[in-house]
């Protein structure tokens, strides 16, 4: 009534859907089979068809010491421990770690073909590698540490690799034979030289612990023994406290100024006697003239360095040329070594002798000329190789090479004390040959500094746009071997062969 309708009349004029029978099958049946067709499809592409286009098998790889890379076919695709998914067939692997024998196989790795992606077939594969130098694994470790030394304190967004302390876990369990550790001991105090950093030091620190307990965390006993031994170089090398107070976090440098050590420490520089002193005989006025260089000849003496903190040390006496290696002398050379010529500059490039400003000239009518310019670290050596092949018979036990940073500073504090008619500040930095540490004060054997193989080398001396009253004798600094400027060239010595 009144024009509205009822329930049953509204669900009578709604719109209905009916299926339809298919060549004579009924809806109920055709849905039923369309359904299960689609769930067996799914289950065949999430059960069966990853087994079938992807076998294989998930392999663990774990090695004793960890931290080898996983080659797989000749393909590093990780580093233990870690989990690959690796697929079916005969395969190639190898776990490598530097320092240590790899360790190989050639396995057969199955595949499963049923639920292979949720549930794949596991392998697992430990390797234990061997060293037939634990030494020189450690070695290997220190370079790599004394490389990272040059990226300066690592901060939140950078970080260093704790290379030495990781060498030193590698290396470890070689450490038990009294000779190794001895040796292990050798490197860590020329790593030490490259501590520069407070992260540096945390590294070393580490390292020594983990070498005194055979590469396993340290118990309270090989912490005292460690701590013990570390406390006893410190404080028997001349430096060492001015060092400390300059890297630790200022409330620890405070409290160490204030210690008995340090100030017997500063007591001791203060006293160190002047800078460069002569043996007996002092000056004798010979020269000797090689080719287009003329060299004078210095006796042995003292020389006291202030940088990077005072220390003092002997130098050997030797012969220095009396100017950079100039133009002249450098074509000399470069008729002999044709492959130093500039017109091989990509070949040295390729080689990793020089790079692309090699023996490029300085385009201003300030540069000291007639000195060669651009001369890498490599070449300096290279010239200094072939000069020595014209030593007279006298010297047949001496050669021709880059000075060391003390010959270098000895040489330039007699210049500047009037005792040598030597000009060695502000021509050209001047390559020396001894590698770069930035703590090149603490001892250690050279052998071995030679094996850590510093990424840098030093230059002294400062160049002809530098300020006269930020270069002397003792300012330092250093570049890649590689590097070739316009404000860098050489001055070589003549020293016996077997000199420090």
């Amino acid at each position: 009534m009144f024009g509205k309708k009822t329930v049953s009349e509204e669900t009578n004029t709604e719109d209905q859907v009916r299926l339809v029978p298919i060549l004579g099958i009924k809806p109920g049946i055709y849905l039923t089979v369309l359904y299960t067709l689609i769930i067996l499809l799914i289950l065949f592409f999430a059960l069966v068809y990853p087994g079938l286009t992807k076998p294989g098998s998930l392999v663990t790889f774990s090695s004793e010491p960890s931290g080898a890379a996983v080659r797989v076919d000749g393909v590093t695709l990780g580093a233990t421990p870690c989990g690959i998914f690796i697929p079916r067939g005969k395969r190639v692997i190898e776990l490598v770690l530097p320092g240590f024998q790899s360790y190989r196989i050639e396995p057969e790795i199955p595949g499963r073909i049923f639920a292979s992606a949720l549930f794949p077939h596991k392998e697992f594969i430990r390797g234990k590698l061997q060293s037939e130098n634990p030494a020189a694994a450690l070695i290997l470790a220190a370079a790599d540490y004394a490389e990272w030394s040059f990226a300066g304190e690592p901060t939140a967004a950078f970080q260093i690799p704790l290379s030495l302390s990781e060498g030193a876990y590698r290396a470890g369990p070689a450490g038990t034979d009294p000779q190794t550790h001895e040796k292990f001991n050798e490197i860590l105090k020329a790593s030490l030289r490259f501590a520069s950093t407070r992260a540096g030091l945390r590294d070393l620190l580490r390292a020594k612990f983990l070498i005194d307990n055979g590469g396993t965390p340290p118990s309270p006993v090989t912490i005292l023994r460690s701590a013990e031994e570390a406390l006893t170089y410190l404080t028997e090398t001349p430096g060492a406290a001015a060092w400390l107070a300059a890297i630790l976090p200022p409330e620890a440098s405070d409290v160490l100024a204030e210690s008995f050590w340090y100030q017997k420490d500063q007591e001791r520089a203060a006293v160190l006697g002047p800078s460069v002193s002569l043996g007996a005989g002092g000056i004798s006025g010979k020269t000797l003239e090689i080719g287009a260089l003329s060299f004078q000849e210095l006796p042995p003496g003292t020389l006291v360095q202030e940088t990077p903190f005072p220390h003092a040390g002997t130098v050997e006496g030797f012969w220095i040329a009396d100017t950079e290696v100039s133009a002249e002398a450098w074509d000399v050379f470069l008729a002999g070594e044709p492959e130093w010529r500039a017109e091989n500059t990509q070949a040295l490039v390729d080689q990793g002798l020089a790079n692309a400003d090699y023996l490029l000239p300085a385009d201003n009518p300030s540069y000291p000329y007639p000195t060669v310019p651009g001369v890498s670290w490599y070449a300096a050596q290279a010239y200094c190789e072939w000069l020595t092949r014209f030593l007279p018979p006298a010297l047949t036990s001496y050669e021709v090479r880059l000075p060391t940073e003390a010959e270098w500073e000895y040489a330039a504090k007699l210049s500047q004390w009037g005792a040598l008619p030597l000009e060695m500040l502000g021509g050209l930095w001047e390559w020396c040959g001894d590698p770069f540490a930035p703590l090149s004060f603490l001892p250690a054997e050279g052998e071995i500094i030679r094996d850590i193989n510093s990424p840098e080398r030093p230059v002294k001396g400062g160049s002809w746009v530098s300020s006269p009253l930020t270069i002397d004798a003792e300012t330092r600094a250093s570049l890649p071997p590689s590097s070739c400027s316009p404000f860098v060239s050489f001055r070589p010595i003549i020293a016996p062969r077997d000199a420090p």
